[in-house]
């Protein structure tokens, strides 16, 4: 038995999953094995943690095996939630089997919240009390996050709603914690190695679903670094830079050898790895976050000195940042230690004009005027920040009508934790949660701190108080789900059904049909500015809410829409709230859009049958 268990380990996996207990001869032999062979076919991967539960239970030999603290759950533990491992040190003692089961509780948690949030907030945005279910949870939040990038990652066109509200939910819960570390961060940071710690917590903020860490970015740059020194070794192998440890922060003080290292950088930067200024796309979000800047290898002034500057201080070289007005730079100074210095004393550093070295008067011909001195000092931490938040928010305000300005609220988040008493940016913030009819209680709370903070606000603030409070009173007042049934007799001209996937006949886009109205239901002002009246039908016809490829929503008249006779998936980041699953001809919707339309679903059937039918058969 135990010859064949050693040539045939799987074999003895399976007889340890089975139910019925050994006999106690076979247990015997089983037990009688070494320890790591043991061992291994415990954690050969075939067993579930029930398995192993019930193989601990076996004999005292198997439990002391199967130890809460041994190999056995940790690899139990790993092959199950691989992507933990990380925020756990080799040395430290573990209990495994218990971060098991806390870890599976606050999976289901998660997976019942994530269910709720369909049901109770499809109608709305969910609210700001929304997630007070999740902030209120037992057990680390790490594991709450990990079965939403779980649900995040199921495979297949399925699941759609969870996925839509996991990604809402792990957005909300990641921003939070960022936000909170950046507010403690700007209390105490005002040093050098702080300025790409700050920007990274800038680029985590408004990419909170991306695996972005000041680690991995600092890794980066160390490696551009290296290969910095690379090419230095070549202009002087006896450069002092070359002897520096990783993290130590000595500076040189000859110039001339601080000259050989932006030589040596301006090489590897621009030449070699062809690190360059985003000229041709400057109004570009991306331009503006550290890992994306690294990863394309391009940037605006701003997010390429604090690159050159950090690659830069590595080396020994003291660069120092310059909120110059249009155009960020960098100084090195060319003066003797302890002399007192004004601003010709510098030389400025145009990172994004490849580490242009430049004068005073040749930094007022970059931007066509004249400047006072002041605008040539060195700020700190908190300013270039501003700086940053300030080109995000601009940003911001460039997205169309028919976005969710989610750039623009990131940017406003931002901005006010910094400088949380900025009446104008309140008022914006006030004015767009009202514009897109989302949060009217915090509205109220924003409306309230503005008065106190500037009375002469009296009148934007009283306009949109009384409009909100109007908002909260009519959402009090709904009679609750509309149903809509295609077999009414004043819905008998709907032709088209929720989850067919439709090509507009003048415009070209794809879409999918969210919901329908016998006529078309907005006001006169839409329907004079849309010019609906051109129209052959007008709006005495059937209109469709759908949901557009290019992320934007629109109301489409029944006679400019047609069947996409080549469906395909709509990249909308709305699709998941309306439906559960794309089977690559329709989407189906979920339980409380079907509700509000109970018929559509087999009228989509039907008209898939007939129009998709033919394509389906495969030739002879």
């Amino acid at each position: 038995m135990a010859e064949a268990a050693v040539d045939n380990p799987m074999e003895v996996v399976q007889a340890l999953a089975d139910e019925t207990m050994p006999e106690a001869a076979e247990l015997s032999c089983l037990v009688s094995l070494p320890g790591e062979l043991l061992e291994y076919i415990l954690c050969s991967g075939s067993l579930t943690a029930a398995d192993i539960s019930r193989v601990a239970s076996t004999c005292r030999r198997l439990r002391e095996l199967c130890q809460s603290s041994g190999k056995v759950w940790k690899e139990q533990f790993r092959v199950r939630w691989p992507s933990l491992m990380k925020h756990y040190s080799p040395t430290d003692y573990v209990n495994w089997l218990e971060e098991y089961k806390v870890r599976q509780k606050a999976g289901s948690e998660a997976r019942k919240i994530v269910a709720s949030f369909s049901q109770r907030f499809f109608s709305e945005h969910v609210p700001c009390n929304g997630f007070s279910d999740i902030e209120n949870l037992e057990g680390p939040e790490i594991f709450f996050e990990d079965e939403l990038v779980c649900i995040l990652n199921m495979e297949g066109r399925k699941a759609l709603t969870w996925k839509y509200y996991a990604k809402k939910i792990l957005y909300y819960l990641r921003q939070q914690k960022i936000l909170n570390n950046l507010k403690t961060f700007l209390q105490h940071s005002d040093d050098y190695e702080s300025y790409l710690e700050g920007a990274v917590f800038i680029d985590q903020y408004c990419n909170p679903l991306s695996e972005i860490s000041l680690k991995d970015i600092q890794a980066q740059i160390g490696s551009i670094a290296e290969l910095v020194r690379k090419t230095l070794r070549g202009i002087n192998s006896r450069h002092p830079s070359l002897s520096f440890k990783a993290g130590e922060s000595s500076m040189i003080m000859e110039i001339e050898l601080q000259s050989q290292v932006l030589d040596a950088m301006n090489y590897v930067l621009y030449d070699q790895l062809k690190f360059k200024g985003n000229r041709m796309d400057y109004y570009n979000a991306l331009n503006l976050y550290m890992h994306q800047v690294l990863t394309r290898r391009t940037g605006i002034p701003i997010s390429m000195s604090l690159l050159y500057m950090t690659i830069a201080r590595q080396l020994g070289v003291p660069l120092e940042p310059v909120n110059f007005p249009s155009h960020f730079l960098l100084r090195w100074c060319q003066a003797a230690e302890g002399a007192k210095l004004d601003i010709f004393d510098y030389i400025y550093i145009d990172a994004f004009g490849k580490g242009r070295q430049l004068t005073v008067k040749e930094c007022e011909y970059l931007i066509g005027q004249h400047v006072t001195a002041a605008l040539y000092g060195v700020v700190n931490v908190k300013k270039v920040l501003q700086r940053m938040v300030g080109n995000l928010l601009s940003l911001g305000k460039r997205e169309g009508i028919d976005q969710s300005y989610q750039l623009l609220r990131d940017s406003l988040d931002l901005y006010l934790a910094m400088y949380p008493d900025q009446v104008q940016l309140l008022l914006l913030q006030a004015r767009l949660y009202f514009h897109l009819g989302i949060w009217p209680e915090k509205v109220l709370d924003i409306l309230q701190h503005i008065q106190t903070l500037d009375p002469g606000q009296h009148g934007a603030v009283g306009y949109l108080v009384q409009h909100t409070l109007e908002h909260i009173e009519r959402k009090k007042e709904d009679i609750g789900v509309e149903v809509k049934l295609r077999s009414d007799e004043k819905h008998r001209d709907v032709c088209y059904s929720i989850g067919l996937i439709m090509k507009h006949k003048r415009y070209g886009y794809n879409c999918v049909i969210y919901g329908w109205d016998p006529t078309c239901m907005m006001g006169h002002e839409w329907i004079r500015n849309m010019n609906v009246h051109s129209l052959p039908h007008g709006h005495h016809q059937p209109f469709y809410n759908v949901l557009v490829e290019d992320g934007s929503c629109r109301y489409a008249a029944q006679e400019n829409l047609e069947y996409n006779v080549e469906p395909q998936e709509i990249s909308h980041p709305d699709v998941g709230r309306y439906f559960s699953e794309f089977t690559g001809t329709h989407y189906i919707p979920n339980a409380e859009l079907e509700l509000r339309y109970p018929e559509d679903l087999e009228s989509v059937y039907e008209t898939v049958q007939n129009i998709y039918s033919a394509k389906k058969e495969s030739p002879e």
